[in-house]
């Protein structure tokens, strides 16, 4: 298990709007990629100079997406906000990876957090990436701690020219990747709910030691799920309700619809916390019923050698005048006597269905 490192200590008793990079450094150097569209146009490219970007934007008539893989290059970031007249403010939440998922409206732009969630094929554990997006007039920016992320297949929507992405503003750019976020959710939950059911079953047949980690790593994720995911409802609500210049008014259905899709997928979260947090009753149980079921065995075998105990005790005194002793076949009566009492006593518990 990885922890989370955050250096949220350094900026303890700074002014408001200090920039200092809050998280952990995921990737060498900064990555800048800038894709520029029209319903006839497209060309994407990694510009090293950031200010042909600002003139390719401003020149531009068309769509202009500008994408940032890494935020541990401060100064890098603060060009580009600087470039594009962003406040000082929304820089320091771009800095601050560990922004709970928020919209705030400018005069000028919209600025939005959200959480991304990674996982491996058939790995419990869950990582989180935060995604900010800065959307004004035809002009989309998107910065991401590391590279490699959920929006490819928007780029290759992009790229082919598919659905309404080439004839449609910036704020359907954003609504697509906000989708593609959504959809990704969906991803994990699926992937969750599996090694879930995996985990019951195995703590109902092998309640271990090593399902008991399990268990507590699965609760621990499913509540990381849970405050990645439950904001969400929340922003996208406010998104909806935001109104023009900012978002096209014909935008409001595919707004609703991701809504419906986030609501969605809040409930399913909630479930996956309340059978992450079942399981550990589960596991509870059956290591009582297992426990139950040992006590039961050593207690027949306990009760069954109580009489035969009783009757070695009983023969096992040494006074001078007992007439089995003496009598020839006293030993085999004995044991006659044991083993019938020892019979006797299962054929009970059998009837009994104790046994």
């Amino acid at each position: 298990m990885t922890k989370q490192k955050r250096k949220h200590s350094k900026k303890v008793g700074m002014a408001p709007g200090s920039l200092v990079f809050t998280g952990q450094q995921k990737m060498q150097n900064s990555n800048l990629r800038f894709i520029q569209y029209s319903s006839e146009d497209y060309q994407s490219t990694a510009p090293a100079d950031l200010q042909s970007v600002l003139q390719n934007c401003r020149d531009y008539a068309g769509i202009s997406w500008l994408n940032l893989d890494g935020l541990h290059e401060v100064e890098t970031i603060e060009k580009i906000c600087k470039s594009f007249d962003l406040h000082q403010l929304t820089t320091e939440d771009i800095l601050s990876v560990g922004q709970r998922p928020k919209l705030e409206e400018h005069e000028k732009y919209l600025f939005l957090v959200l959480k991304v969630l990674k996982t491996k094929q058939g790995e419990m554990e869950v990582d989180s990436e935060q995604i900010s997006f800065v959307l004004m007039d035809n002009v989309l920016i998107t910065f991401q701690e590391q590279k490699g992320d959920v929006f490819e297949p928007v780029r290759k929507r992009i790229k082919n020219s598919a659905g309404y992405l080439r004839r449609r503003k910036a704020d359907y750019l954003l609504y697509a990747l906000l989708d593609a976020v959504v959809d990704n959710y969906f991803l994990v939950l699926e992937q969750t709910g599996e090694i879930l059911e995996d985990l019951e079953t195995e703590l109902m047949e092998n309640p271990e030691t090593d399902a008991l980690h399990k268990l507590h790593l699965a609760r621990k994720e499913a509540l990381k799920i849970r405050r990645s995911v439950y904001p969400l409802r929340e922003v996208v609500g406010h998104l909806a309700k935001v109104e023009p210049p900012l978002l096209s008014e014909n935008l409001d259905i595919f707004l609703r619809d991701l809504y419906d899709h986030a609501v969605r997928v809040i409930e399913t979260s909630e479930i996956f916390r309340d059978a992450a947090s079942g399981l550990l009753d589960l596991y509870m149980n059956s290591v009582s019923n297992r426990m139950n079921e040992i006590m039961k065995v050593l207690t027949i075998i306990a009760t069954i050698f109580i009489p035969l105990t009783f009757i070695a005790g009983i023969y096992g005194m040494n006074f001078e005048f007992m007439p089995e002793l003496s009598w020839r076949y006293g030993y085999f009566v004995v044991w006659g006597v044991m083993l019938l009492v020892l019979l006797g006593m299962v054929i009970y518990f059998k009837r009994k269905k104790w046994l």
